[in-house]
């Protein structure tokens, strides 16, 4: 059996959720980074878990005609980054396929269409981590900082804004700042940061040093916490979707890739053909507001756990739909009248049980299930087809190019 360390010499077989490519050796199932289906690599052994291995290619043997030059694809969520893109999407359509059928038992008829991004300076928000007076992305399954440059994921602007944060937070008590939330405008005219300090620290000296050119404004907090300390500027982001004005705290959740976030709301926009709706973790209001502004159709309740993104839904709701700021799980329709639309949005985790069983009790004839994880997807589409609910459409969108991530959006009916 191989060990750590070991080399050997593969044939690469196919994607494997995650970023991971899949071959096999003396019998063993190899899941190898940095390779493509149909190359022949050379991979070291990285650790061997219950008879499988993990492994990293290090050389080249035989390379795919679909093989690019790429910066270090560890570095931020870039694993596919030595791919060309074509090939990348047809990857991840056959993600989606391979993780429907193993773990939803489903087969789709044909591929999942997955629309295309521009990979340069698409992130609108960005978590950044500060080790030693540096800023960056973390390198793939460590705490080892890299440079967030050369991955091409923000825009230039932006990565010089983080350099002269970087340099002006030199200044800052060593081990104050755990890590850097960072969220900008569509046209990054706006760009505000969160700080999250350690539990001990003190921020009062941070006030002069994050007030850099670039950055618009800046909280922060003690870890988690839900109390936010104003440092400078405005950390509310303001921007308009399809005609729709949305303001966004900086710690407040949106979608993250500029340049699909229009075709992307106008899309599930166009999957609602009745209400009443229901809009279950419904953020800052990107789909229920466009629903409203483009559709018509109501009435609309919009639900919302987050106490951030509540604030900032009830905000840009002004009085046009309804908000109901509690979470999935304790909501329950108080409507006398049958909702005809839910829409779900949940976290990577999916829906939990009582998510739902609450999705579930709402009877829409429509349900349409927005997923940034195929495998929680994969099992909540389970549940929703053996409660008798049919699939539609799917389609998925690119949010995150250079990644083994795609965002799904799934129309059920019953």
């Amino acid at each position: 059996m191989m060990k750590r360390g070991d080399t050997c010499r593969l044939t690469i077989e196919r994607p494997a959720a995650g970023g991971r490519m899949i071959a096999r050796h003396e019998g063993a199932i190899v899941f190898v980074s940095g390779a493509i289906p149909g190359e022949v690599v050379e991979a070291q052994v990285e650790k061997v878990q219950r008879g499988t291995v993990w492994a990293s290619a290090t050389a080249i043997l035989e390379p795919s005609p679909d093989r690019v030059a790429a910066p270090d694809g560890a570095c931020g969520g870039s694993v596919f980054a030595h791919v060309g893109y074509e090939r990348q999407r047809v990857i991840k359509r056959e993600i989606i396929a391979d993780t429907l059928r193993r773990i939803g038992r489903i087969t789709v008829d044909a591929p999942v269409e997955v629309m295309a991004s521009r990979g340069d300076g698409y992130r609108m928000r960005a978590r950044l981590h500060v080790r030693h007076g540096r800023i960056g992305f973390f390198r793939e399954g460590s705490h080892v900082l890299c440079d967030p440059g050369p991955t091409g994921q923000l825009r230039d602007d932006t990565v010089a804004a983080v350099a002269r944060l970087e340099s002006a937070l030199g200044g800052a008590p060593p081990g104050l700042i755990e890590s850097i939330e960072l969220s900008e405008s569509i046209d990054a005219s706006q760009r505000a940061i969160h700080l999250q300090l350690h539990e001990d620290a003190e921020p009062a000296t941070l006030v002069p040093l994050v007030q850099v050119e670039g950055v618009t404004g800046a909280t922060c907090a003690h870890g988690e916490d839900a109390r936010t300390i104003e440092l400078f500027g405005s950390a509310v982001i303001t921007d308009r979707v399809l005609d729709v004005p949305l303001d966004r705290h900086v710690r407040s959740f949106f979608q993250g890739n500029r340049y699909l976030i229009t075709p992307f709301a106008e899309w599930v926009a166009g999957l609602v053909d009745a209400g009443p709706l229901v809009d279950l973790y419904a953020g800052v209001g990107l789909f229920s507001l466009t629903v409203e502004r483009l559709r018509g159709l109501g009435p609309i309740t919009a639900v919302e756990g987050d106490r951030f993104a509540a604030r900032d839904l009830k905000r840009n709701a002004n009085g046009r739909i309804t908000v109901a700021a509690m979470a999935v799980e304790d909501y329950v329709s108080g409507s006398a009248g049958r909702v005809m639309t839910t829409i779900v949005d949940p976290p990577r985790t999916g829906l939990s049980k009582e998510a739902m069983t609450r999705a579930l009790a709402l009877g829409s004839p429509r349900l349409i299930y927005v997923s940034c994880d195929i495998a929680t997807f994969a099992r909540d589409a389970r549940v929703l087809l053996d409660a008798g609910y049919a699939i539609n459409s799917m389609r998925a969108f690119d949010m995150f190019p250079n990644t083994a991530h795609v965002e799904m959006v799934t129309s059920f009916s019953r």
